[in-house]
């Protein structure tokens, strides 16, 4: 039966277990760290990995335990909340946790706009006075409007903070805290305390209102694009069809596909989604394989291939065994290869975990340095407090609050006019340092679509043959059938009435179109019949040395062939000039595809990539990326499929084509609006 090397690069070792938990109370990156060291202090623990954005864990230990409750245990001393994740949920479980996310969205939106109500009268006056306009508020009406922001609306940062010090551990919480509740108290002293006195007359209650608005504007657009994430990954499952008819001591019932087991045998009818990944034991079909493979045509499959959950079945019955469950098939790791590789961080991240871990210290640090010095060298005890104070303001990460989204903006401002949507920040730095360039084919780098490429018939007989093609063909769903069909309704021909019509599996069609019983297969039908008068077998099998499908056109009265159409898949129109582009900039090109090697070979060498790889899995796109990571080097993917998002999250830059599925523009950090590569 052969090993799938998607499964087997994703089981652990036998001595070992995996163990979902859904994690609860996470923010921000130094969350991700708390919780990903609490569990890995627990004993037994050799592997744990932490998904802010689908708030998941992954726990790989010994397998000689006596229970998982120590991970729970682990993760609540830390300050968060943790559940085992069962593999199977059924649908009212998923849709009320589905409420349940939407409900707490709005909220958070709902805080936002109310701080920002409250916020924007605070603002007013330093936007009145550069328009030379003098207006203040009493002190009074700026407590008034401060204090619900900062310990209401902001009262999350207070709860953040304390479980970070219940950790003796520091995070951009507490210095939010800190800073904003200086500036807040600040403010309360210089506007009741010392409101006699003239030395200040400025009050801080603006500053710590904004940065509050502000950085929950950011927790909140972060927490939107980790639903759109979760979602487009949780898509996936609609892929599968959510029953499956089962063969059980020679009866055929229909089941849940959560009730299939590895071994039941599974009916498949012409037309159906196959529901679980199995082995064909009976029947002859064509299995539409692209989200995959990639591949805009169907695939044959006949007794001992493989076919994979999801995948369509288009003109044949097939009986399937089944070797994989719904938890353990391709389309399931294909989600968590993308949930695995979101949760693991670039160096630059883990950088930053460090810095963040001592940079609140130091602050602390440096505002009592100020306070102490200030107070034994100028005796004045007040200016001393206010000049530490104003440390902790200043160090109050407003960067995150007003610099990076006005930066965001212009940069996807600009990038917007030109048909590019970037998903944050991040995405902008690294573009900036790509030096290789992996791209997918179908749907990318060419028009995703089954064109004709060739045909050719007897003389004379061009639009006859054509229109018999087409009679025959106009109730099929087979994508070729629909190029042919489309081709004869651009040359205004008519559709003939079509008797005596049947499919034969694996091979073609047949039917008796104006007298004629007409035939329509692949190459290998043709060679079959052996006696068949074939003058237009040499052209042919050069279109298909070349990676084109080909297909005859057979007059089966007088046992001749007519003619063949070879199909291939164009290159969009820019492609060429995007890669040369790329290629003026140094910058390495190369084509990643689940496609035949025949067509991968002459896309790349049409197009002049610099190498290129065919008939690779999802996880082996990905695993190729890696390869290309090695020595530091920095790797862009370009795709547009389900099978591409576990290369677009793995690489250091993902760019999407639109025209592609919500997977993968989900998990990319770039979206190419158009669909053009020269973008």
């Amino acid at each position: 039966m052969g090993s799938n090397p998607l499964s087997s690069s994703l089981k652990p070792s036998e001595e070992t277990c995996e163990i979902d938990l859904q994690i609860g109370g996470m923010s921000c990156a130094s969350c991700v760290s708390r919780v990903q060291n609490a569990l890995k202090d627990v004993p037994g623990v050799q592997v744990a990995m932490v998904n802010l954005a689908s708030e998941k864990a992954r726990v790989t230990r010994n397998s000689e335990r006596s229970g998982d409750q120590d991970l729970i245990e682990a993760v609540e001393k830390v300050g968060y909340r943790a559940s085992f994740l069962s593999q199977k949920v059924d649908k009212a479980s998923q849709e009320n946790l589905r409420l349940e996310k939407e409900k707490a969205l709005r909220l958070q939106k709902r805080k936002v706009i109310l701080a920002a109500l409250l916020s924007i009268p605070l603002m007013s006056p330093m936007v009145l006075q550069a328009m030379g306009v003098q207006f203040e508020l009493s002190p009074w009406i700026q407590l008034a409007l401060a204090t619900p922001v900062q310990f209401w609306l902001g009262g999350h940062f207070y709860i953040s903070s304390w479980k970070a010090i219940r950790n003796k551990t520091g995070n951009m919480d507490l210095l939010v805290a800190l800073g904003t509740s200086a500036a807040y108290g600040l403010s309360l002293y210089l506007g009741f305390i010392r409101a006699g006195s003239k030395m200040h007359s400025h009050l801080y209650f603006e500053g710590s209102a904004v940065v509050i608005t502000l950085v929950l504007l950011g927790q909140y657009l972060e927490t939107r694009a980790k639903r759109r994430t979760i979602e487009a990954l949780s898509a996936l499952d609609s892929l599968k069809p959510e029953r499956a008819r089962i063969r059980r001591e020679n009866n055929e019932t229909e089941v849940l596909i959560s009730q299939v087991r590895t071994g039941d045998i599974v009916i498949v009818k012409p037309g159906e989604k196959i529901p679980v990944d199995g082995l064909v034991i009976e029947g002859q079909s064509q299995v539409d394989e692209s989200l995959i493979t990639g591949e805009s045509l169907p695939r044959d499959k006949s007794k001992g291939d493989k076919v994979v959950g999801g995948s369509l079945n288009t003109i044949g019955k097939l009986v399937i065994q089944t070797t994989a469950i719904d938890t353990e098939g391709v389309l399931a790791q294909i989600i968590r290869l993308v949930e695995n590789a979101q949760a693991v961080k670039a160096p630059v991240e883990k950088l930053v975990d460090r810095v963040s871990a001592v940079f609140v210290p130091v602050v602390i640090l440096i505002a009592l340095v100020t306070i102490i010095s200030w107070g034994l060298f100028s005796h004045n005890w007040e200016m001393a407090i206010i000049n530490g104070v104003s440390v902790l303001v200043i160090a109050c990460p407003c960067a995150l609050g007003l610099a990076t989204p006005a930066s965001i903006m212009v940069g996807t401002g600009r990038a917007a006019k030109v048909g590019i949507l970037i998903k944050d920040a991040e995405t902008l730095e690294r573009a900036q340092s790509i030096q290789v360039v992996a791209f997918d084919k179908t749907g990318t780098l060419t028009e995703g679509k089954p064109q004709i490429l060739n045909f050719q018939t007897l003389k004379g007989q061009e639009k006859q043959i054509l229109s018999w093609m087409a009679s025959l063909q106009a109730e099929s769903e087979h994508p070729l059938a629909r190029v042919v069909v489309k081709k004869a309704q651009d040359e205004n021909l008519s559709l003939q009435t079509v008797d005596e019509f049947k499919v034969i599996p694996g091979k073609g069609l047949q039917g008796r179109v104006s007298g004629h019983l007409i035939g329509i297969g692949s190459l290998k039908w043709v060679q079959e019949k052996g006696s068949l008068e074939n003058d237009f077998l040499k052209k042919a099998e050069e279109s298909a040395s070349q990676g084109e499908t080909v297909s005859f056109v057979i007059d089966e009265d007088e046992k001749k062939v007519l003619g063949f159409v070879s199909y291939g898949d164009m290159p969009k129109a820019n492609s060429q000039a995007a890669i040369e582009k790329l290629q003026a900039m140094k910058i390495k090109t190369v084509l990643l595809t689940g496609d035949n090697a025949k067509s991968a070979k002459k896309i790349a060498s049409f197009l002049h990539l610099d190498d290129y790889k065919a008939e690779i899995l999802p996880q082996q796109k990905a695993q190729v990326i890696k390869e290309l990571q090695k020595n530091q080097t920095s790797v862009a993917m370009v795709g547009d499929g389900i099978n591409d998002a576990p290369a677009l999250a793995v690489a250091d830059l993902g760019m999407a084509m639109s025209t592609g599925t919500d997977v993968a523009m989900q998990t990319a950090g770039m979206t190419l609006m158009r669909g053009d590569p020269l973008l």
